[in-house]
């Protein structure tokens, strides 16, 4: 597992620092704030590969990154690199890297990387074995020169009804939206005349097999890392077994922006569902799991409140003060619902309202003050804020009492 991690005079703060728990990490903030740039050094330190473009710093600066890890048998492995601008690289000991296990990384695009011990060591044997795999959007559905990609492989995997398509089953049903709306295979079926390809399908609530390249961008994405998922770990098992080794113990799973492109009730299930597919993929080998994931969705904070343990999870929180990005680890307490969550440090809105409703309450609310001072010049008076708050807010908006009573007042001392 990745212990910490230490950026100094790279990325967007002169200073970052890390310590990761052993199981699930959640990094929130604001857009381009380095959440997406944390996975990333994060993959390379662990990898000592990019998975996306080389990160560089700004010219004529020491620029470091320091992380340290360890692996269920070993001890800490800690090592601080330090950019070479010359060689446009960061520097790495001249020695097998002991990575803790299988790293997996889901990014926002739509790619995928996969850094396995049975398949991107170096060895005399085979020296040209790749670093690690890659994957762009379009290849995790149609292949590359590593895997035949989703489409092949599940048709085959179905056609065959072997080990691997009760695995990705199973990967499905738990990565399901709902008890009512399972993802479940259908029949292969052919589209087109001139196309021969027997495409997968997906049995959709109201009877009809969909196939899968025509799913919505929500069920694609879920469909992608389902795959992905279930590929990565049967080639490490398979692998294992001809290398005479026992499978990874340990994996580190970074996924980048985990709600993407998902309805808020799939956005409320997914985090406590891959740590449930992770389990089903290892289970019998007792492999450990430490996801690593950012977010921008208070349901999916919301949604491991029932989960959350202190001793082995954290919740980091990106935020812009004074002009300088802050990283800080939070301490973790429940807030109960979307809107607490959205109120809260981690996101730091003042209403879950939409800003012309904010600010047509904070007119009001210094109205009732009597800082008539404060008022914006289209909100300057009683009727018009009264107007304004009839227009934005709904009929049910937990506001309107505080209003009406402050009103009824006012007429009945004007009496």
């Amino acid at each position: 597992m990745i212990e910490s991690l230490k950026l100094s005079q790279v990325g967007p703060a002169p200073e970052m620092r890390l310590s990761f728990t052993p199981r699930m990490n959640i990094i929130t903030g604001d857009n381009g704030l380095g959440k997406s740039f944390l996975l990333d050094v994060t993959w390379w330190a662990l990898t000592r590969t990019w998975a996306r473009e080389l990160v560089v710093p700004k010219p004529g600066v020491l620029a470091e990154i320091h992380y340290q890890y360890t692996k269920k048998t070993k001890p800490a492995y800690s090592y601080t690199s330090t950019y070479e601008p010359s060689r446009e690289r960061w520097t790495v000991k001249n020695s097998r890297p002991p990575i803790p296990g299988l790293i997996l990384y889901a990014q926002v695009d739509g790619g995928f990387s996969v850094w396995d011990p049975t398949r991107n060591y170096w060895t005399e044997d085979a020296p040209d074995r790749p670093n690690a795999f890659l994957f762009a959007p379009q290849e995790v559905w149609h292949g590359n020169r590593h895997c035949k990609g989703l489409i092949d492989d599940w048709a085959l995997w179905q056609a065959g009804n072997d080990r691997s398509f009760a695995l990705l089953k199973q990967v499905l049903e738990i990565l399901s939206p709902a008890p009512m709306e399972k993802l479940v295979p259908g029949d292969l079926r052919k589209l087109t005349v001139t196309d021969p390809q027997r495409y997968p399908t997906l049995r959709m609530p109201y009877g009809e097999d969909v196939a899968v390249i025509h799913a919505s961008a929500g069920m694609r994405r879920v469909l992608a890392l389902s795959y992905l998922l279930t590929w990565a770990w049967n080639e490490h098992v398979e692998n294992a077994k001809i290398r005479g080794e026992a499978p990874a113990r340990e994996i580190v799973f970074l996924f980048d922006e985990i709600e993407a492109h998902l309805h808020p009730q799939w956005q409320r299930c997914i985090v406590p569902a891959l740590l449930s597919v992770m389990d089903a993929l290892t289970g019998e080998h007792g492999t450990r799991v430490q996801l690593i994931a950012t977010t921008h969705s208070p349901l999916v904070l919301a949604s491991v409140e029932p989960a959350f343990d202190p001793d082995q999870d954290s919740l980091f929180v990106l935020d812009l003060k004074k002009g300088v990005v802050t990283l800080q680890d939070v301490p973790w307490a429940k807030q109960g619902d979307v809107i607490n969550w959205l109120v809260s440090d981690s996101f730091g809105l003042r209403q879950g309202r939409s800003l012309a409703a904010e600010r047509a309450i904070e007119a009001a609310e210094a109205w009732m003050r009597g800082e008539l001072s404060a008022l914006p010049p289209d909100l300057a008076t009683r009727d018009a804020i009264h107007q304004e708050l009839l227009r934005v807010l709904a009929g049910h908006d937990h506001f309107w009492p505080r209003w009406i009573v402050q009103l009824e007042a006012q007429e009945q001392g004007g009496k």
